[in-house]
């Protein structure tokens, strides 16, 4: 009878042990695009860093987009997520293609890193410089709608913005997604579109376009009125310049194209411990992160507190304060 009672104590501690070790072990989900995307393949690097280096037991949640998890991570229903950083602010404020649907929970965590873009034509196009684009604006066809991809037009409208021009001056042809839209300008049903710099797409257009001279990126005014002018529209973007670079389609000269953050989002409830954890195993294990997505190589990590309409979660700026790391810089 002895045996037996302290059998079942041994049982009990057991299963109480069980549940609380299941209970800190509770899974902490990471939204993310749909498999392949660079929103996946974020996750994923984010996810496996958090499990090595931070003991916080993380999952990508692959998901049809920023549309379908924005308000999730909103209500808490999932504790992070990625998108722009223009993006955060429209579904911030709901304004942009987010205008009519705020998500006043949503806060940063931090930027992974930076997304290049910009308009590109082809190469034979003449079109250099975002003057030349002007010229032509009323015989030109462009890339429009992106009804599966709806941040895209804000990107184009603001490159347009910047030379003074809007959609309108243009003959706009529907694409469904931002990968067609790339595809449009090899396939000749578009003169203009955009294309991130190194896309696969981007790669697979400039080899269908070769006997042409491939493509090429329409080089942006960056002066302080041609600044202004891109920022009306896209507040949280900057206009960079890069030098020729072949490796890169549509860099045979030196252009200037639009840079984006591309960021961490989690909601204002969500742990403090638990964003402070995720965003130092972030900031401190930037090797890894680029070992599994090349992506964050780009990465500066000092910098992963820029400025952002978007505030920041108090578990991250107090991880960003102790690091010595600039906030709003």
């Amino acid at each position: 009878m002895r045996k037996i009672k302290t059998l079942l104590a041994v049982s009990a501690i057991a299963a109480v042990s069980f549940i609380t070790t299941q209970a800190s072990a509770q899974v902490v989900g990471i939204a993310t695009g749909q498999q392949g995307s660079l929103g996946y393949k974020t996750g994923q690097a984010v996810a496996k860093v958090a499990n090595l280096k931070a003991k916080i037991t993380a999952r990508a949640q692959p998901m049809a987009g920023t549309s379908a998890y924005i308000p999730m991570i909103n209500k808490g229903e999932v504790e992070f997520g990625f998108c722009n950083a223009v993006e955060a602010e429209y579904a911030l404020n709901g304004t942009g293609n987010w205008k009519g649907k705020a998500n006043p929970n949503l806060r940063i965590v931090g930027t992974m890193f930076p997304l290049r873009t910009g308009l590109m034509v082809v190469a034979d196009s003449g079109v250099k410089t975002i003057k030349d684009l002007q010229a032509k604006k009323g015989a030109l066809r462009i890339a429009s709608e992106y009804k599966a991809s709806n941040i895209i037009p804000y990107y184009i409208a603001g490159a347009l913005a910047n030379g003074g021009m809007k959609y309108e001056d243009f003959k706009m042809v529907p694409v469904s997604s931002f990968v067609k839209g790339m595809l449009a300008l090899g396939d000749n049903k578009v003169d203009i579109t955009l294309i991130s710099l190194g896309s696969g797409a981007g790669r697979k257009v400039n080899a269908k376009l070769r006997s042409r001279g491939g493509i090429k990126y329409v080089s942006l005014d960056n002066s302080p009125a041609g600044i202004a002018k891109f920022k009306s529209f896209l507040p949280a973007a900057d206009i960079i310049s890069l030098k020729a670079n072949p490796k890169f389609p549509g860099l045979q000269e030196n252009a200037n194209i639009v840079e984006i953050p591309w960021v961490m989002v989690t909601h204002k409830d969500a742990p403090a411990d638990l964003v402070y954890k995720l965003t130092k195993a972030i900031a401190e294990n930037k090797g890894d992160l680029g070992k599994s997505f090349g992506a964050f190589k780009r990465a500066n990590m000092k910098m992963m507190a820029p400025k952002n309409a978007a505030p920041y979660h108090p578990g991250a700026l107090k991880y960003y304060k102790e690091a010595g790391i600039e906030i709003g810089g």
